[in-house]
């Protein structure tokens, strides 16, 4: 299976993630892009191509790899070959082994080159520091400052389109349930006694629950003032991830579980828990205003790390922190939240565009905000009449 071996190769790797499996591709390939799969091994040969099918490499010895999409920009006229790549959360590998580093930088750079690339994206897990900036418990990691020095130095650019969160939240789920909930905020351990004595229950959810929770998500989306997809998009991602849920623990596929808090069999608050190698990851997250008293989000993120931990997952992202540690951020308000429940901040590279041509990226960068405003609007406006209809 292509998936299998796909997975299990980049699970043996250093910070594998969920949207660098087989099954993202596959997600990706039906709405726009076209999945590569670039693996590099230590007798010094480099593969990539768009099947895992049939491969000559001993993928035994795989040391680094990356999923790469591509997405044509234009397919008419003399600027038919021109795309975009993005390898998100990779690629995979010791970043501070730096002959590695040079050597997976050099194929990707001529890769670009050779798909006529405007640019090519990537924003590994590379960490920066842990904890608040310039707080006391504040660490600074020197191998990723490093790291983001040589992108500088071979002509990447910090990326003004960072697509996934740069900073996150995780939480440690090495420890008991009595110890993890001791490092949480004592509001946070109120609040989810609270939504207990109050009545809310957890239960996980079927196929048959997703029309329901996508509408919950859209009336999220316009009540807090985000954009999201259309409904189809979300059914793709969900049912795929969760068809895999009964082969996940003695395999390397990657799933996930809805988790719906109720009030009288009502839903009212529910979230996507993914899981991959041993890490889980809270996704989407969705609520309505009724019962918000009774303080659903606090049981459901109770819930999701009790469930990570009896799946053998160590880590649990909260996916997301803000980019500036004030109330200025927009995501200050979520991370009060997730802070409450004991985790610690990690801060990382974020996302650096490599520009074989720089004409071209300049007018994609000059001309793609715009369009993406218009894009953002129309997509708001659709989620509010979808849910009037």
């Amino acid at each position: 299976m292509a998936e299998f071996s796909w997975n299990k190769l980049i699970s043996a790797l250093p910070n594998p993630h969920f949207i660098q499996t087989y099954e993202w591709g596959q997600v990706k390939a039906k709405y726009g892009w076209t999945p590569f799969y670039a693996v590099w091994t230590d007798d010094g040969k480099f593969h990539i191509s768009q099947t895992t099918d049939n491969w000559s490499l001993n993928t035994d010895h795989c040391i680094a790899a990356c999923l790469v999409l591509k997405k044509q920009i234009l397919s008419q006229s003399f600027a038919a070959r021109l795309s975009i790549l993005y390898a998100p959360k990779g690629p995979l590998l010791d970043w501070n082994n730096v002959p590695l580093r040079t050597r997976v930088l050099n194929d990707l750079q001529a890769f670009a080159k050779k798909q006529g690339a405007i640019f090519l994206k990537i924003d590994p897990d590379v960490v920066l520091g842990r904890g608040v900036p310039n707080s006391e418990g504040e660490v600074r990691e020197n191998s990723g400052q490093a790291a983001g020095s040589e992108l500088t130095r071979r002509g990447w650019v910090y990326s003004s389109d960072q697509i996934q969160f740069r900073n996150t939240v995780l939480i440690d789920l090495s420890a008991s349930e009595e110890e993890m909930l001791v490092r949480m905020k004592p509001k946070t351990r109120y609040n989810i006694r609270l939504s207990e004595k109050k009545g809310v229950s957890v239960r996980v959810g079927i196929p048959g629950d997703l029309p329901m929770l996508y509408k919950m998500y859209a009336e999220t989306s316009v009540r807090d003032g985000f954009v999201i997809r259309d409904e189809n998009y979300y059914m793709t991602v969900w049912k795929l991830f969760m068809s895999n849920f009964e082969a996940f623990k003695h395999s390397n596929l990657p799933t996930c579980q809805p988790l719906i808090a109720e009030v009288n069999n009502e839903p009212v608050a529910a979230i996507f828990l993914f899981m991959f190698a041993g890490r889980a990851y809270y996704v989407y997250g969705m609520s309505r205003n009724v019962h918000r008293e009774k303080m659903p989000t606090y049981l459901l993120q109770w819930e999701a790390i009790k469930r990570a931990k009896s799946n053998g997952c160590s880590t649990y992202d909260l996916w997301g922190a803000p980019e500036v540690f004030d109330e200025s951020d927009s995501m200050w308000g979520v991370y009060r939240f997730k802070e409450g429940l004991g985790g610690e901040v990690v801060r990382t590279l974020g996302a650096y565009d490599f520009a074989p041509t720089k004409l071209w990226y300049k007018l994609y960068a000059d001309i793609m905000p715009r369009v993406l405003d218009v894009m953002r609007s129309r997509g708001k406006e659709k989620t509010k009449q979808g849910l009037s209809a």
